[in-house]
This record gives structure tokens, C-alpha cells and sequence, in this order.
């Protein structure tokens, strides 16, 4: 329940963030002018594809990384490192294996020199208020995801801070467990019973972002930007079977799958290396195929509304929405509103054979993603036709991450092979064509 009289804990304005390449020259912006306020009493939710920079504002506002533009104050005070009165609980965990769960809890209590008996004092209530009374003397090793999920947040806690930050922190967990994680968090945070007065987190969880947010941010992408913000008024707890809960999902449905606006009439045409800095999800073509399939037969007759999909194909949404952004990408489905269609090419796909379906994929990536196309002109370019992944992988890392670059590289290099583009090596990490012609 929101406070009457809030006070503002973080404020963020006009934050934009641009790295440098590898030569020293600033590449693409990442987030450009974002400016938000969260008040005590909020959960703030921030939604957004791949590659949006929403993992990048969290840690701005962390103060783990400093903006090129802008500023980020706490509770009134301008943050210029790792902030006071902020805690950060990650999707992957990151506990420190050699130590117990109570060693892992007590850490951030010793870094700020916290005299050792309030240390093992508050550790321990963290420790039984999350609801791990029991397993304090055990290792992470010894503990199931969920169990290591709630270290995170009892270590979270512990120092007791204003706002507490979360990046997709239920994305690693099973279905189960996530939902008995995220009822448990709703709880401690409805009765007060957590030293919290403000929450953001990050999440491609549409459902999730509904179910436990007072407000919803969503960002566009390339650059990250604020697209829109969304009032959730449904009170808790809320129920997903929910007509009001359903239409604000198929909302942010709508919202998310907007293409990008298209370039104006008689633009050039820019070469594939220069317009390298888009992120790719980590998918299989063999759940394209089945997707595009599901969405072609009974019921939905090539159009089908993505939220019955998911059920559907039994996946969830953060699953389910890299394949449609995919697909999007290949042209073989559009989106409109909360429904995904097949286009005319996608149909083509379905009908054909084995051999027909790798010619077509082939030459969508050519046409429509351009580090496929960088790297076959490479090749051609090249006597040998031979060339280093590390060649490509560095040239990704000019306009994302490491992990995006890692996971945008091994995603062209499966649907390159697939679409018998090229070759790869993976004990020489090289690119050729020894075998497609």
C-alpha cells in the first residue's frame, strides 16, 4: 500500500549512457534521456526487450556505473559510487561459494565495519524472516536455486537499505519456485515486515511486472528510452484469471511488440558492419520451427494471441517473447497488438521441406540481420574464406556487452549453419566454407 505522504527515495534525470568502442570513439547511446522518480510505499516494475538497457539503468542507479549524462540522487542524496541506503539482488545469485549462508548474509554488515554482535544479530534475523531458519551453517552448493534466491535477498536486507533493487531475479528459477518467491516477497512487503521502502526491478515478465508492480515503466529500444508508464490500480493480491489483469497484460503486449518507426522514403542504405548493434537472443531453430507451426495450425490459423500461446506451447512469457522478437527480426511473423501473425514469407516456411526451409532462413538473415550478412562478406571478401570468431566478437562489443555480444555471436553462428551460410569450428573458434557452398 503507497504511503500518503510519499517521499521521493530515487530520482533519476536525464539519464543517458554511451560506452566507448574499442578504438576510444563513443558507440551508439544505450539509454538516452531517461528520467524517473520512485516514491516510498512503490514497486516499480521496468519491462523492456533484450538489449533495452534496462540492466544498465539498474546499475547506474546503483551507482556501480556512472552515467555519461545525468544524475541519480537517493533520498535526496546525489549518488557518485555504490550508493548508501541501496541493496541489489541479482538474477544470478552471486554468492560466494566458500562461504555458509550466514557468511554470505554477515558480508555486507563487515564491509561496513558493523560491530560483530548487530552482525550476527541481524544476519540471523534476515536469515529467519526470509524464511531459511535452519540452513544458516550450509553452503550454496548444498542449496536448491529457490534457497540460493532467498540468500540474495536475506544478504539484501540485512543492511537494511531504502530501496532495494532487483534485476530479474526470478528469471533463473523454475515456475514453482518463482511464483512461491515472488507470493513470499509480496508478503513480507505488504505486512511491513522487511526494512524496505521502495523496490525497482527489472524484468521481460510481463505477467510478473502486472502481478507485482504499482507502476510500470517500459522502454523502447536502440536507445533504451522511456516508451511509456502504466498505473497498475488492481489491489493485492491480484489474480492473473482477472478480466482488468488480463487487458493491462495484453496492453503491454501491444506496447512491447511495436516495431521501431520505419526509416524515411530515399534513406541510403547503411553497409551490414556498420549497423551491427542489435541484440540477439539465444534461440534454437528448432522452436521457431515449432512456434511458427503452433501459430499456423488449429486453433489459431496463423494468428494467435501471444498470452494463449504461451499457455499453449506451456512456456512462459520471458521464454516465449525471444522467439516472437526472432521471428519479428526474419520477417516471418509481425505483431499486432497482443497477437503474433504469420506473414506470407512465415507461411511459405511452414509448407516447405527440410531443405526449402534452410534455403529460406538462409536468406532472410542475409536480408535481415546484418552481422550474418558481415560476416558472409568477410568470407567472400577473404582467398582463404576463413576468418576468427574474436574478429567479430569485438566488433559486437563496439555496441553491447560482452554477454549480448556472446549471445548475439552464438545465436547467427547456429542459424548460419542451419541456413547453410557458413561453416564453424568451434575447437578453432573460426568461421569458413568447408561445407555449405
Amino acid at each position: 500500500m503507497l504511503d500518503p505522504h510519499p517521499a521521493t527515495l530515487l530520482e533519476a534525470s536525464h539519464i543517458s549512457q554511451t560506452f566507448e568502442k574499442g578504438s576510444g570513439e563513443p558507440g551508439d547511446p544505450v539509454l538516452k534521456d531517461i528520467s524517473l522518480t520512485v516514491l516510498s510505499g512503490e514497486i516499480v516494475g521496468i519491462l523492456g526487450r533484450s538489449g533495452c538497457g534496462k540492466s544498465t539503468f539498474l546499475r547506474i542507479a546503483s551507482g556501480l556505473t556512472r552515467p555519461t549524462e545525468g544524475t541519480v540522487a537517493i533520498a535526496g542524496h546525489k549518488v557518485d559510487g555504490p550508493a548508501d541506503g541501496v541493496a541489489m539482488v541479482f538474477q544470478s545469485f552471486a554468492l560466494f561459494p566458500w562461504l555458509t549462508v550466514l557468511d554470505n548474509v554477515e558480508i555486507g554488515l563487515r564491509a561496513k565495519s558493523v560491530p560483530a554482535e548487530e552482525t550476527r544479530t541481524r544476519a540471523l534475523q534476515a536469515i529467519d524472516v526470509i524464511g531459511l531458519d535452519g540452513f544458516e551453517s550450509a553452503y550454496p552448493k548444498e542449496l536448491s536455486g529457490g534457497m540460493r534466491q532467498r540468500v540474495g535477498f536475506a544478504r539484501a536486507l540485512v543492511v537494511q537499505p531504502q530501496v532495494l533493487l532487483m534485476d530479474e531475479p526470478f528469471s533463473a528459477l523454475d515456475v514453482l519456485t518463482a511464483e512461491t518467491l515472488r507470493t513470499d516477497l509480496l508478503e513480507l512487503w505488504q505486512e511491513k515486515r522487511i526494512p524496505i521502502k521502495a523496490i525497482v526491478m527489472v524484468t521481460h515478465n510481463i505477467e510478473e511486472a502486472v502481478l507485482m508492480c504499482d507502476r510500470i515503466v517500459v522502454l523502447a529500444s536502440n536507445p533504451g528510452r522511456i516508451a511509456d508508464e502504466i498505473v497498475v490500480p488492481l489491489a493485492q493480491p491480484r489474480d492473473r484469471l482477472n478480466p482488468e489483469f488480463r487487458q493491462m497484460v495484453e496492453k503491454i503486449y501491444a506496447l512491447m511488440t511495436q516495431r521501431p518507426e520505419p526509416k524515411l522514403p530515399g534513406a541510403q542504405p547503411v553497409p551490414a558492419a556498420a549497423n551491427l548493434g542489435v541484440a540477439l537472443p539465444e534461440v534454437s531453430s528448432n522452436s521457431l520451427a515449432g512456434m511458427l507451426e503452433e501459430i499456423a495450425g488449429p486453433p489459431y490459423d496463423g494468428k494467435a494471441d501471444l498470452p494463449h500461446l504461451a499457455d499453449s506451447l506451456q512456456m512462459e512469457v520471458d521464454d516465449l517473447f525471444p522467439l516472437g522478437e526472432t521471428l519479428q527480426m526474419l520477417r516471418l511473423v509481425e505483431f499486432a497488438d497482443a497477437d503474433i501473425k504469420l506473414t506470407p514469407i512465415g507461411r511459405k516456411f511452414v509448407d516447405m521441406d527440410v531443405d526449402q526451409r534452410k534455403k529460406l532462413i538462409g536468406e532472410q538473415l542475409l536480408a535481415n540481420i546484418p552481422l550474418a550478412a558481415h560476416i558472409k562478406q568477410v568470407l567472400d571478401e577473404r582467398p582463404s574464406h576463413r576468418a576468427p570468431a574474436s574478429r567479430f566478437r569485438e566488433e559486437l562489443e563496439d555496441y553491447m556487452s560482452e554477454d549480448y555480444a556472446e549471445r548475439t555471436l552464438r545465436t547467427v553462428i547456429n542459424f548460419g549453419r542451419y541456413g547453410e551460410l557458413f561453416a564453424y569450428d568451434e575447437s578453432g573458434e573460426t568461421f569458413s566454407y568447408e561445407n555449405p557452398q
